[in-house]
């Protein structure tokens, strides 16, 4: 790939082909450089460092995930949507492992406020709005979501459930009847 078709969209999408092939650790400026064939230095106009760059794919990552799940869930509620939602992210983390493995790293400012956090946050909460949990509530159950799923899959990944019967595949059957009863079943209000 010659200089012309350097770009920062183009530098943070190699950088996520890359991380997806050989591990987000492998992304760097000078592993992209040699991709794109140029010196590293001319990199530094598209992306200013190394964070930058893993920042870029991280936004890449929820814009990705984001259209995902809007398939995913698009005229289901309920169990159904929470199923579908759930899915999409397994399979997004199966199929896209290093952009996954940039969604899991802490996210800047300027990734947290983008249009794609805030995408994959309205689709996160408008799932749970059809369990019909008090808005005040939502946080609270957008972080056992994610807490769950993301904890799930992080075992799953790490081997953590190939030891034993039955397969993976019937606990996260298992996983996903839980969270759709804790939604149900929701306490509207603490009394401690």
């Amino acid at each position: 790939m010659g200089r012309a078709n350097l770009s920062s969209a183009a530098v943070i999408a190699a950088a996520a082909d890359l991380a997806d092939r050989d591990g987000l650790d492998a992304v760097s400026l000078a592993a992209l450089a040699r991709q794109f064939g140029v010196q590293t230095a001319s990199l530094y106009s598209h992306v200013r460092h190394r964070a930058a760059l893993l920042d870029g794919v991280h936004e890449l990552a929820l814009g990705d995930l984001a259209d995902r799940i809007a398939v995913a869930v698009a005229g289901r509620s309920g169990r159904a949507a929470l199923v579908a939602l759930a899915d999409a992210h397994r399979d997004y983390a199966r199929q896209s492992p290093g952009r996954w493995a940039a969604l899991q790293r802490p996210a800047a400012a300027s990734t947290a406020e983008s249009a794609a956090a805030g995408r994959l946050v309205a689709l996160t909460l408008a799932m749970l709005r059809g369990y019909q949990l008090p808005e005040d509530e939502l946080v609270h159950a957008v972080r056992l979501l994610g807490s769950t799923i993301n904890g799930f899959l992080a075992l799953a990944a790490a081997g953590s459930f190939g030891h034993r019967e039955p397969p993976a595949d019937v606990s996260w059957q298992r996983v996903l009847d839980a969270l759709d009863i804790a939604f149900r079943s929701w306490p509207i209000e603490r009394t401690s």
